[in-house]
């Protein structure tokens, strides 16, 4: 077991999410118990996932697509009602990373998928200084079908 500042903390050290700027909050989204025995993961904070969440136990969702993205309403009805209200009601905490997963060079996305279908990574996509929104690539392998 670990207390939810400690793994906030370390996932926060790893996926540095200060280092991008996003469309959405990165870290603790929605915080819930102190004590965290058990995750879930899944790509959408969906209500499904949520409910799936709970089945299994979590203490906490950790998810690619979180919820309070910019340009959307602040308004807390309809379906974001309901999905933070059963956050809240089960003291589940929301934890989520956009860019910062997509990005990360050893356990991001990108950098994931291009080592499962035999890619090698050859650096970010641009090198402005910036943050890089993807990588380049180029395969290194035959892939088999």
């Amino acid at each position: 077991m670990i207390d939810l500042k400690s793994l906030v903390d370390a996932a926060d050290q790893i996926m540095q999410p200060e280092k991008v700027t996003d469309y959405c909050p990165n870290g603790l989204q929605v915080e819930g118990r102190g004590e965290v025995a058990k995750i879930v993961s899944g790509v959408t904070a969906s209500y499904e996932l949520i409910e799936r969440a709970l089945a299994a136990k979590a203490d906490v969702l950790l998810v690619h697509h979180g919820y309070f993205w910019k340009g959307e309403s602040t308004v807390i009805t309809g379906i974001k009602k309901r999905r933070l209200k059963l956050l809240l009601e089960h003291n589940l905490s929301l934890l989520a990373y956009h860019l910062p997963l997509d990005i990360h060079p050893l356990w991001g996305n990108n950098v994931q998928l291009g080592a499962r279908l035999g890619f090698e990574v050859l650096g970010p996509l641009d090198d402005s200084g910036r943050p890089p929104v993807g990588l380049v690539g180029q395969v290194s392998e035959v892939l088999a079908p």
